[in-house]
């Protein structure tokens, strides 16, 4: 499964069923339970300024690169293709130029082309007749002048000066790539991507479902039928249902250090993860009114 990596709190917890064993060859098949913490108000990743957005929708897209799955802790030095074959500065840094995978499709089966590069990009920059009804990333492009295409695919984007920044942006896990085809009101409800996983339902404060792409783009992936998000707000509640046996992992962030406690003792073949994040929890003390 696909990630944002950008997880509010240090400790999630994985539920090894006897008779699934830790290491060795994957398998195809099963779908992955997990809950999730909130609702998010819509399907649109680009929309959406939490990672209560992403997570459950990152696995519909792909981005044109992103950081290694595999590496814990992101870096430049760590991007990975993914829509995009390649990518090259020009010599004055002012222009990257990404070289683009032929044969990917759509989960509705039209062919992913540079044209839905620029789509995406030019409505992130408030530029297109279409517009996302909020844009929380819109400060990112701030220094693109325009982003232009050669052909079906290639695209650049040019700047009116150098970023180095801008490629770890396009990793993240908060730039997918849209299609020009659908609508933005279309993709707050009913997504459509190139990822390893199509879209089948979201029931607002109940559940998000998705399921196999067959035709993903990278061979022999994925290996899961589904994942299935169901979601709970209240962090005890979900906790206890990890511990019954009815999700496969905790979501990250939700289980504290005295919740793992109850965990362990009612779910010894748990196997429980504490790791350091990248995000503060801040009281902010408003100074301007008494007695400060």
């Amino acid at each position: 499964m696909r990630s944002g990596r950008a997880f509010a709190a240090a400790m999630s917890c994985l539920l090894l069923l006897g008779s699934i064993a830790i290491a060795g060859e994957p398998k195809q098949g099963g779908i992955f339970r997990i809950y999730h913490r909130d609702s998010p108000g819509s399907a649109s990743i680009h929309e959406g300024a939490t990672n209560s957005i992403n997570i459950p929708f990152m696995p519909v897209f792909n981005n044109l690169v992103i950081y290694d799955q595999h590496i814990a802790q992101n870096s430049l030095d760590n991007i990975r293709p993914e829509l995009a074959e390649s990518w090259a500065w020009s010599a004055d840094k002012k222009t990257l130029t990404f070289k683009l995978r032929q044969g990917v499709k759509w989960h509705d089966g039209k062919p992913f082309t540079s044209a839905d590069v620029k789509c995406t990009f030019d409505m992130l920059m408030g530029k297109s007749q279409q517009k996302f009804r909020q844009n929380p990333r819109k400060t990112w492009y701030d220094q693109v002048n325009d982003v232009t295409t050669n052909g079906d695919y290639e695209a650049s984007f040019n700047l009116k000066r150098p970023q180095p920044s801008l490629l770890g942006l396009l990793a993240s896990g908060y730039t997918p790539v849209y299609p020009c085809h659908v609508s933005p009101g279309d993709m707050r409800t009913k997504p459509v991507g190139t990822g390893p996983f199509k879209f089948v339902e979201f029931k607002a404060n109940e559940s998000i479902k998705l399921t196999r792409n067959p035709d993903y783009w990278k061979k022999g992936l994925p290996y899961l039928d589904g994942i299935e998000f169901n979601i709970i707000t209240n962090r005890s509640t979900a906790v206890l249902g990890f511990i019954s046996g009815k999700f496969d992992m905790t979501f990250p962030t939700e289980v504290t250090i005295p919740l793992l406690k109850d965990v362990k003792s009612q779910a010894p073949n748990a196997v429980c993860v504490l790791e350091p994040n990248n995000v503060s929890t801040n009281i902010i003390v408003n100074s301007s009114n008494p007695p400060f």
